[in-house]
């Protein structure tokens, strides 16, 4: 059996949890200025039509009673890694797939933590125990019937398909929630006749490949309960990014090597939180028309010193003409490999013995943040001007 955890609502729900005057109060994660789009959007605001990746212009216009947050990442990874470390007290087998969900497989855990029924509703209540927050848990013989249990009953649910119930359980399933199949497929096949999954059973492998591609053999599997998809754990990262959508298009190079600043101060730490080296820098860069330009950077010795990621950044800046305004900016890190591998010294090592140095400065303002709160140091050039 395969367990699929979903944290309910994750980031509205971490700001009402942090912030009791929200319970109860439509929440909506994300930029607070007219470009910003929705991160998260409390139970409470999806009532009015508010969603996830909808514009705040509209989230605004749907929900005006709505209390509007900024993101806060560094809190929201901090519960994740405390959700994802209960998860790992159950099993080895466990694959994160986003920052508020994971798979689990419970093959072989049944002697040590009961039935896989009974587990799933202790492991709810463990959640909520250690971090006073609600998931929704389906459990199915695979990974894409737990991930359609687990969406089934939210918030707070637990779906439960036996093996026996599958054939049901696939006859009356909206085609529509069938992962894979948007609105332009789905239209395709309500046109077929086809409005549940268990309806494509009625079509042959060909007729279903030369109507939807490879997706047509896939979905035959599906319809029969066939998902071979095994859980993978410790897949790990081969990127790490931040981006920003500006207030305002801008050529101004001062304020875009601050944001270039900022995020690398934020890309640095997801590497160290990851054991991870970079050696290679990635800027994005988005323009008012919309046109994306992407330039890299690749190094040596590898870093994730947040020093060293901005000077590389900032080059790759320089290098860029800005004789149309920027809308978005981003900073990337890539080519990992594992942090604390000895290396051979080279010879006039005045540069490694700075990264080094900016690593150490980079973890003591970390043990700072944590210890005395976020906004209690920053770099100056971060300060704001006044």
């Amino acid at each position: 059996m395969i367990l699929h955890v979903d944290m309910d609502a994750f980031y509205a729900s971490v700001e009402q949890l942090d912030t009791p005057a929200l319970r109860g109060r439509c929440v909506i994660v994300g930029g607070t200025t007219p470009r910003g789009v929705v991160a998260a959007a409390s139970y409470e605001s999806r009532r009015f039509g508010v969603r996830s990746a909808m514009p705040i212009v509209e989230a605004r216009r749907l929900c005006p009673q709505g209390v509007f947050v900024r993101p806060r990442m560094a809190r929201y990874q901090e519960i994740s890694r405390a959700v994802m470390d209960l998860l790992r007290e159950v099993t080895s087998l466990v694959e994160p797939v986003s920052i508020d969900e994971a798979y689990l497989d419970l093959a072989g855990t049944e002697r040590l933590h009961g039935p896989p029924v009974e587990l799933a509703g202790a492991l709810k209540a463990r959640i909520r125990e250690r971090v006073h927050l609600t998931a929704s848990v389906g459990l199915a013989p695979n990974r894409f019937l737990a991930k359609i249990a687990s969406d089934h009953r939210k918030p707070d649910g637990l779906t439960v398909i036996l093996p026996e119930q599958v054939p049901a359980f696939i006859d009356r399933l909206p085609i529509g929630k069938v992962p894979g199949v948007g609105p332009k497929t789905e239209s395709r096949l309500v046109a077929l006749g086809i409005t549940f999954l268990g309806d494509v059973r009625r079509f042959p492998a060909p007729t279903l490949a030369s109507i939807l591609g490879a997706y047509g053999g896939r979905l035959l599997e599906l319809a029969h309960g066939v998902d071979p998809t095994p859980v993978a754990p410790g897949s790990p990262a081969k990127s790490m990014s931040c981006e920003c959508t500006l207030e305002e298009d801008t050529r101004d190079r001062n304020r875009l090597r601050r944001m270039l600043l900022e995020q690398a101060d934020e890309v640095a730490a997801g590497l160290r939180r990851e054991g991870v080296q970079a050696r290679t820098v990635v800027l994005k860069i988005k323009h008012a028309d919309f046109e994306l330009r992407t330039r890299r950077a690749t190094f040596d010795p590898p870093t994730r010193s947040s020093e060293v990621l901005y000077r590389h950044a900032l080059e790759l800046l320089e290098a860029v003409s800005l004789a149309k305004a920027v809308r978005l900016v981003g900073l990337g890190a890539t080519g990992f490999t594992p942090a604390g591998v000895p290396r051979q010294q080279e010879l006039f090592a005045a540069e490694a013995r700075a990264q080094g140095g900016w690593e150490t400065v980079d973890r003591t303002v970390e043990r700072i943040r944590g210890r005395f709160g976020e906004g209690v140091i920053c770099r100056a050039a971060l300060k704001d001007d006044d």
